[in-house]
């Protein structure tokens, strides 16, 4: 397949860059539509442990319980329009046939209800989950033990006859190696794995997503690089925590960035993943729609841009909560809640022409929290997006000049005095600058070193990627 590689920015400048706004809104499922001059509520969610069991304590689980129960608040509070998503458990995915297809089936059903009786806009997204096990193949007809490539594709078909609106993933390739190289800071396996690796991977796996999203006539959405960036975010932490460096996160942000792209060129058409939180580099090169998580994110993980990312969403997700009771109501009530009074402030502050000063409150109470939200802040993601797209179809080259741009940028600010950094910052954020610039600038060199320097990272095959 012929990849539509981005080479230049969709957006003239980075003011243009907003939320609620997408320079290609979309409109879908039961009469929603996203980027079109609103922000919609994402809510996302998880089953108990347990209710796996049976097919019927699964559906009734999804359906009867929190469906519902997402769809009753929604009314209760007047919200006009409404994203669900199910990020599937392994069970579904793993049995899509017997285990999905009542649970995507009644999922709609319900949704139908409720649009009809209320007048509610409605969509689900449905992102099945990549089970592949690197050890054992990546690809189809490699797979010894297990069929993991195969289910994928299944669970793609199963969720799009179905019912589903929006199909996404969670993909994998490069992980192995952006495993082996985050612990030991090692930003060339972090570029190999994740900016070469995992590009290629996407390649493969996208235009069979996208295929199975136009033959059923819905929207193939996008991918995050939750599986490594994410890892990344969370390994560095906050303030009390030591496990690896901000700057070295930062980096490996803006890297993935490059990645996750490819969907998008592959024939993705938005809204990419809540979990990416390289979500405004993506929009600010394509003009897809967003969705991003925050502060409304705070059940599933804490991150240090919790109103910073919101500055570019047309969705607003608040990640994944387990199912369960709490004093307001179920877990995924009291969660619709909070995401969704937010995207009515996000609405308001449209309405009344306010929104670009919204989003430069956003930005200012996080700008300088952290490196990974310095460079994702809006005007510096455009700079990055500007580096992928000026250095050519490279997978390569253009992680690189993504991952250097970052680090040139939060070397700048502090040494301005803005982003301030302690001395294991920056003396990282100087190997970082220094080990990538060192690489050389042809593809094919890179990619001979490195299969000789990781060769031995378990779980490591060449063959994954073709090569």
């Amino acid at each position: 397949m012929v990849m539509n590689k981005f080479k230049k920015m969709e957006y003239s400048s980075a003011e243009d860059l907003v939320f609620g706004e997408a320079k290609y809104p979309q409109e879908y499922g039961l009469g929603l539509k996203v980027g079109a001059g609103s922000v919609v509520p994402e809510v996302n969610f998880a089953p108990r442990p347990g209710s796996e069991k049976t097919v019927e304590s699964l559906k009734r689980e999804y359906v009867d319980y929190i469906t519902k129960d997402v769809l009753n608040r929604a009314i209760t509070l007047g919200f006009p329009a409404l994203q669900l998503e199910n990020e599937w458990i392994f069970q579904l995915g793993d049995n899509p046939s017997k285990m999905a297809t009542p649970v995507v089936r009644g999922q709609k059903e319900l949704m139908q209800k409720f649009h009809d009786e209320y007048g509610i806009k409605l969509a689900i997204r449905h992102t099945v989950p990549d089970m592949r096990l690197h050890e054992d193949g990546l690809r189809l007809d490699m797979d010894k033990v297990h069929s993991y490539p195969e289910k994928i594709l299944e669970s793609l078909e199963v969720a799009a006859k179905n019912g589903a609106d929006v199909l996404s993933i969670e993909s994998v390739g490069g992980k192995e190696i952006a495993d082996h190289a985050v612990v030991r800071q090692d930003i060339k396996g972090w570029l190999f794995g994740i900016g070469y690796l995992g590009s290629l991977d996407m390649e493969w796996l996208w235009p069979q997503i996208v295929d199975v999203a136009k033959k059923n006539k819905i929207i193939p959405g996008g991918d995050t690089n939750c599986a490594g960036a994410n890892t990344s975010m969370f390994m560095a932490g906050g303030y009390l925590d030591k496990d690896i460096p901000r700057t070295f996160s930062a980096v490996t942000r803006a890297i993935a960035s490059a990645r996750t792209l490819v969907a998008i060129e592959a024939g993705a058409t938005g809204p990419d993943k809540d979990c990416g939180y390289e979500g405004p580099i993506i929009k600010a090169i394509s003009g897809r729609i967003s969705a991003q998580e925050g502060k409304g994110a705070q059940c599933a993980h804490c991150d240090m841009m919790g109103n910073l990312i919101a500055q570019t969403c047309d969705l607003w997700s608040n990640e994944s909560v387990e199912y369960h009771p709490e004093f307001g109501g179920s877990s995924v009530q009291c969660w619709l809640s909070v995401i969704g009074y937010e995207a009515a402030l996000m609405n308001s502050a449209k309405q009344l022409k306010q929104d670009k000063v919204l989003r430069d409150i956003y930005v200012a109470s996080d700008r300088y929290r952290s490196p990974e939200g310095f460079i994702l802040a809006y005007d510096n993601a455009y700079k990055i997006g500007q580096a992928i797209v000026e250095v050519g179809d490279s997978y390569y080259l253009r992680a690189r000049a993504a991952g250097i741009k970052a680090a040139e940028l939060i070397k700048e600010s502090n040494d301005k005095g803005k982003l301030k950094l302690s001395a294991q910052e920056k003396d990282t954020l100087d190997k970082i600058l220094s080990d990538l610039r060192s690489l050389p600038d042809e593809e094919g060199k890179f990619v001979d070193w490195a299969l000789k320097e990781y060769a031995n990272v378990p779980a490591f095959n060449p063959k994954n990627y073709e090569l």
